[in-house]
């Protein structure tokens, strides 16, 4: 299949850097580099007009991760509860996903997209995730994601503890009341 050369106006992960000319699939350019206005075909005209507006291109770039950064700064370390009904081994009913994620870091005060949490596959069991989220093409942070079935189950997970033996604690004395109630 022939392949398409293209300018990239921007940091494109596994790609290259801004202002490469790659070539790449004409289903990966048509879909989705182009309509995100990352990159524009390499004609002569795209080309002189690239190197015309270089400095500009850098320049923005420049100013938008200088922004990125002060941000990751600021959020440094956030950490998103969410709260899911899980089975008695931890799988979920159900997954968790970008959306969720993005949802839940906006109620933390991290204003991002569902695109730009690099979630990898979905999450479908209990616990502690770490999650990519990419503020700018060259900036990412790690946010922590804590899948619980309560808020009381999401602190005691924060603070490290094993639910499994909680769990156990909780069975045991039940086993207890009924073994004394049939021996009257």
């Amino acid at each position: 299949m022939a392949q398409i050369e293209l300018i990239l106006l921007q940091r494109v992960e596994k790609l290259g850097q801004m202002g490469e000319v790659v070539k790449v699939k004409p289903g990966y350019a048509r879909n989705f580099l182009l309509p995100q206005a990352k990159a524009v075909r390499a004609t002569k005209e795209n080309r002189s007009r690239f190197e015309r507006e270089r400095v500009q291109l850098e320049a923005l770039n420049l100013k938008r991760r200088g922004e990125a950064e002060r941000v990751a700064e600021r959020v440094q370390g956030l950490a998103v509860v969410l709260i899911r009904q899980a089975g008695d081994s931890g799988s979920l009913y159900g997954s968790v996903t970008a959306r969720d994620i993005a949802d839940g870091c906006v109620a933390g005060g991290l204003t991002v997209e569902r695109s730009q949490v690099l979630l990898e596959q979905p999450i479908k069991m209990l616990g502690l995730s770490t999650v990519r989220v990419a503020l700018h093409p060259e900036v990412t942070i790690q946010v922590t994601v804590n899948v619980a079935r309560s808020p009381e189950e999401a602190e005691k997970q924060a603070k490290g503890e094993a639910l499994t033996a909680r769990d156990d604690e909780d069975e045991e004395p039940a086993l207890d009341a009924e073994d004394a109630t049939t021996e009257d």
